[in-house]
């Protein structure tokens, strides 16, 4: 029987914090990316446990390895080539499938408190009859994307990240005849408005027109913009 899998493609820390420096700085940017990384990983082991499924990180530049061991002792790593952030979720969902997962889902780092009853629904939609879904977020991409089953033209060729994503990928799901399901908004991380959301919702608000339910507590994240 195959068993629900959570794949996190992201980037170590160092890398990953340069959307935040000029707002915050490039000590606590870099402090936060790790944060976000941390505390993803803890909202995918809830969620998987919940699932019964499995998590993997997948992560790049090649030669990695061994700085994200450090960070995420004890989890299932794997690495990835460069390329855009759509080619890499679509390798990334490649071989979940191939290692006979069904259903899978994929997050990136950048939204931190997203509740883990929306993967849940996400998860109940792909099992329930829809091909693919996603949680949208506020600014026109999302913040996770699930498949039923391989479904490749729904990643390849789209856009990597800006306000045109969901409206691409939803566009061609269309065009394959694909059922689509669009849970309720959350809101990731990109600029300093959104810092704002982020502490909102760690005092337990819903962003604007996104879901009511309980975000993730986000410890780690937490802890940094209190420091």
């Amino acid at each position: 029987m195959s068993r629900p899998a959570i794949g996190l493609v992201c980037r170590p820390p160092r890398l990953a914090r340069a959307r935040l420096e000029a707002v915050i700085g490039v000590e606590r940017a870099f402090a936060l990316a790790q944060a976000f990384l941390q505390d993803t990983v803890a909202l995918g082991q809830e969620v998987a446990r919940r699932e019964t499924g499995q998590v993997t990180v997948f992560h790049t530049p090649l030669g990695t390895s061994a700085e994200m061991a450090e960070l995420l002792p004890g989890m299932k790593l794997h690495p990835q080539a460069e390329g855009d952030i759509a080619t890499r979720r679509e390798w990334a969902a490649a071989h979940l499938f191939s290692r006979g997962a069904a259903p899978v889902v994929l997050l990136g780092t950048d939204a931190p408190t997203l509740p883990p009853a929306l993967l849940e629904l996400l998860f109940d939609a792909l099992r329930s009859g829809a091909d693919a879904g996603c949680v949208p977020t506020l600014d026109g991409g999302y913040c996770a994307i699930g498949f039923a089953r391989p479904l490749p033209a729904l990643l390849r060729g789209m856009p990597s990240n800006g306000p045109e994503v969901l409206s691409a990928t939803r566009a061609r799901a269309k065009a394959e005849g694909l059922s689509f399901r669009e849970l309720q908004f959350w809101h990731d991380v990109d600029d300093a408005a959104d810092l704002g959301l982020l502490r909102a919702g760690l005092d337990g608000l819903a962003p604007p027109n996104g879901s009511p339910l309980p975000p993730f507590p986000a410890h780690a994240t937490r802890a940094v913009l209190q420091g």
